[in-house]
C-alpha cells in the first residue's frame, strides 16, 4: 500500500511512495519488516525513505516523521507488546523500579507512583485506571521474542547497544515532563494515539539525560499525532514531551534507542591510552618523569605546552598506525549485547556441531556480526610484560535476560592469542572460506590448535 512520508515539521507531505513489503516469516507468523539481514530490516523500518536519505539529512540532524496507512504493519505492530501483556508478565515476578515504573506528570513535574517491591497486575491496573498513570515497561526485548529479533539486528547494524521502553498511558494524560535523552530514538507507536510535541534542542547531540522547564523550550518545532505503525525518529538532545489525547483509547509506544556514548570523543578517549602505550615503548620523552611537585600545583604553562607537543607527536603517530587498541569499547558492546535470535533452545551457540576441523578441512565464520576481533595489551595480571595479544570477543553466550539492565552482572566471552596469529585470523575473518593449510601461521600444529579454539566456541564451522 503506498505510504505517506512527512519530514516532520516541514508543513509538507511528500507524495504517494509505492512501497513493497518484504514478508518473511518469523517464529510468530509473518512479518511486514525484512528480518532477513541487519541492513534489510533498517530499510524496511524506515521504508519508503531510502537509508542513504537518512543518514545524509536526518540521522543526528532533524526529526523524521513517517506516518503510514498500513493495517497490516499496524497489526504487526501491536504483537510486538500489548497492554494486556502485563498480566503475564507481571507474574514472572516483575519488580518495580527495575523492571516498572509508575509515573505522571503533574504540573510539568515527574511524580512517581511506585510501590515497593514486586509488582502485581492489580495494583498496576489500578493505578494506570485510578490514577491516570503512565506504567514504563524497561527492557522487554528480554521476554518478547520478536522486539528481541528486531533489536538483535539493529545491533548488528549500527554496531552499538540497542535498548527499548514500553510507555502505556491513559487517555487524557501524560507520563514525562518534557526532556531530552542521550540516545537516538525510534518511536513506534503500537496501540491507540499519542500526541507529541518537539523543540528545537538546547545542547545538541546531548550527552546527558535532562528535564527541560516549559519556560526555557519555547514553542513546539513539530506537533503531530502518532498512531499504530507509525515511526518518528529524533537525535539526542532533542526535546520532546508526549500525551495521549482525552476520549481516547490507551496509547502503547515503545522507545528504541542506540548510541549512547558512541561518540567520537568516546572513541577517542576509548583509543588514545593504546596509542601512548604503544609511543611510550618507542619515545623514551614519554618515559621521562614529570616535573616534582606538579600533581600538588596547578599546571604550569611549561606543562601544557610540554602536553601539547606530546599530543601531536601521537597525532603523526596515529596517521601512520595500523590497528587502533580500543581498550574497552569494543568488549563491552561484546559483552552487553543481545545474543543472536534463534528459536529452540539454542544449543548451537553453545555447543560445538558438525565435524571437527583438521588440516585438511575448508572452514568459514560463523556469526559473523556477532564476533568482534581486536588487539590489545595482554590482560594478564602475571604477565609484567604487557606484550600485545589479540583477542576475540562473541556475544553467542550472552543473557538476553539481563540486557541493558546496567546493574546485572556481565561477564565476557572469547578467546585470546599471540600477536604472531593476526594475519591467520583476518584470514578467517576476510575469506567466505579457507582452508587450514593456507593459514598463515608458521606450523601445522598452530593452524590445527587455532582452528580447534575458534570451532570449540562455536564461531567457525567445516564447510
Amino acid at each position: 500500500m503506498p505510504k505517506k512520508v512527512k519530514p516532520a515539521g516541514d508543513g509538507k507531505e511528500e507524495g504517494p511512495v509505492p512501497c513493497k513489503q518484504v514478508k518473511l516469516e518469523a517464529a510468530g507468523g509473518p512479518s511486514p519488516l525484512n528480518l532477513d539481514s541487519p541492513s534489510g530490516l533498517f530499510e524496511s523500518l524506515i521504508s519508503p525513505v531510502k537509508t542513504e536519505t537518512f543518514f545524509k539529512e536526518f540521522w543526528e540532524q532533524k526529526p523524521l516523521l513517517i506516518q503510514r496507512d498500513d493495517p497490516v504493519l499496524a497489526t504487526y505492530y501491536r504483537s510486538l507488546f500489548r497492554l494486556s501483556d502485563l498480566k503475564s508478565l507481571c507474574s514472572r515476578g516483575m519488580y518495580y523500579g527495575r523492571d516498572v515504573n509508575v509515573c505522571r506528570c503533574v504540573n510539568g513535574k515527574k511524580k512517581v507512583l511506585n510501590k515497593d517491591g514486586k509488582v502485581h497486575f492489580l495494583q498496576l491496573r489500578k493505578d494506570f485506571d485510578q490514577k491516570r498513570a503512565t506504567i514504563q515497561f524497561h527492557q522487554p526485548q528480554r521476554f518478547k521474542d520478536e522486539l528481541w529479533r528486531i533489536q538483535e539486528k539493529l545491533e548488528c547494524y549500527f554496531g552499538s547497544l540497542v535498548g527499548s521502553n514500553v510507555y502505556i498511558t491513559p487517555a487524557g494524560s501524560q507520563g514525562l515532563p518534557p526532556h531530552y535523552d542521550d540516545v537516538e530514538v525510534f518511536i513506534l507507536q503500537l496501540e491507540g494515539e499519542k500526541h507529541w510535541r518537539l523543540y528545537h534542542p538546547t545542547v545538541p547531540l546531548a550527552r546527558e539525560y535532562s528535564l527541560e522547564a516549559e519556560d526555557r523550550i519555547g514553542r513546539p518545532a513539530h506537533e503531530f499525532t502518532l498512531k499504530p505503525g507509525d515511526l518518528l525518529y529524533f537525535p539526542r538532545g532533542t526535546v520532546h514531551q508526549a500525551d495521549t489525547p482525552s476520549g481516547l483509547a490507551h496509547s502503547t509506544h515503545v522507545t528504541i534507542s542506540t548510541y549512547q556514548s558512541s561518540s567520537w570523543g568516546d572513541f577517542l578517549l576509548d583509543t588514545i591510552s593504546g596509542l601512548v602505550f604503544d609511543t611510550a615503548k618507542a619515545d623514551v620523552e614519554l618515559r621521562a618523569g614529570i616535573p616534582r611537585q606538579l600533581l600538588l600545583v596547578e599546571t604550569t604553562a611549561v606543562a601544557t605546552r610540554k602536553l601539547s607537543g606530546f599530543l601531536r607527536m601521537l597525532a603523526d603517530r596515529l596517521e601512520g598506525t595500523r590497528e587502533l587498541l580500543s581498550a574497552d569499547m569494543k568488549k563491552d558492546f561484546a559483552m552487553n549485547r543481545l545474543p543472536p535470535y534463534y528459536v529452540g533452545d539454542g544449543a548451537e551457540l553453545s555447543t560445538p556441531g558438525g565435524q571437527l576441523p583438521g588440516l585438511d578441512s575448508t572452514v568459514r565464520l560463523q556469526f559473523r556480526d556477532h564476533v568482534v576481533l581486536t588487539v590489545g595489551p595482554d590482560q594478564d595480571p602475571s604477565d609484567e610484560t604487557r606484550e600485545k595479544m589479540v583477542y576475540i570477543y562473541h556475544s553467542l553466550k550472552n543473557r538476553r535476560d539481563t540486557h541493558m539492565m546496567g546493574n546485572e552482572e556481565t561477564e565476557s566471552h572469547g578467546l585470546r592469542f599471540p600477536l604472531s596469529h593476526i594475519d591467520a585470523l583476518k584470514q578467517i575473518w576476510n575469506s567466505s572460506a579457507i582452508s587450514v593449510k593456507d593459514l598463515k601461521l608458521t606450523t601445522d600444529e598452530e593452524k590445527q590448535s587455532l582452528v580447534l579454539s575458534l570451532w570449540t566456541e562455536c564461531l567457525i564451522q567445516v564447510v
